[in-house]
């Protein structure tokens, strides 16, 4: 499980040192006080085991109206900026002018999954896919761009970086569960994953 090789997926391992990491969870924090985490539903109104937030112009969003990018945040506030720091991330790792539109942001507590999906409410597909983890580790999982079929999977830990272009833009992934409590970077414990995108 030390491997993906799925073409278009890059794992950078411990891109972030501790202090690093401690310092992205301050600018977060910011982030979340002014657009509060949510409990998301599918259309069909089951709830999901994530929580979720973003900053950008753009948030995702997922309640009984269906998925899709929104410019306000469900309370019905503009989201805030994405933090300079989590730019700089995209900028070193993708080398792109274009910047994301949007940072999701997920919190994994204690039993919390993500099932198989692709990200597709983008308008182009040219554009990576970039993934942040803070915090306890996840079990991350991907598949082909077909649902079904063999996947592969592999422990991703606070501080570790993923960029998905290519092939892996839109191949189905999920997180198959999360280590509570293995990391010390957030005392009550759990996993929070950032995503950038570009949206437009």
């Amino acid at each position: 499980m030390a491997h993906l090789t799925v073409a278009g997926f890059e794992i950078h391992t411990s891109y972030l040192a501790p202090d690093a990491q401690h310092a992205l969870l301050d600018a977060l924090r910011q982030v979340v006080r002014a657009a509060p985490f949510v409990d998301p539903v599918t259309p069909s109104g089951k709830k999901m085991s994530v929580r979720m937030t973003a900053a950008g112009q753009y948030g995702w969003i997922a309640d009984r109206q269906g998925y899709r990018y929104a410019p306000q945040h469900p309370q019905g506030t503009p989201w805030p900026d994405i933090p300079e720091s989590v730019l700089e991330i995209w900028r070193d790792l993708t080398g792109l002018a274009r910047m994301p539109e949007c940072c999701l942001i997920n919190y994994y507590g204690k039993g919390a999954r993500m099932g198989l999906h692709q990200d597709k409410d983008e308008a182009s597909y040219d554009w990576p896919v970039v993934s942040i983890s803070l915090g306890d580790d996840g079990l991350f999982r991907m598949g082909g761009t077909q649902r079904g079929g063999k996947t592969q999977s592999i422990w991703l830990n606070s501080g570790d970086v993923v960029v998905m272009g290519g092939a892996a833009r839109l191949a189905y992934h999920g997180v198959d569960r999360i280590r509570f409590g293995s990391s010390t970077l957030m005392p009550k414990g759990g996993r929070i994953n950032l995503t950038l995108r570009v949206t437009t």
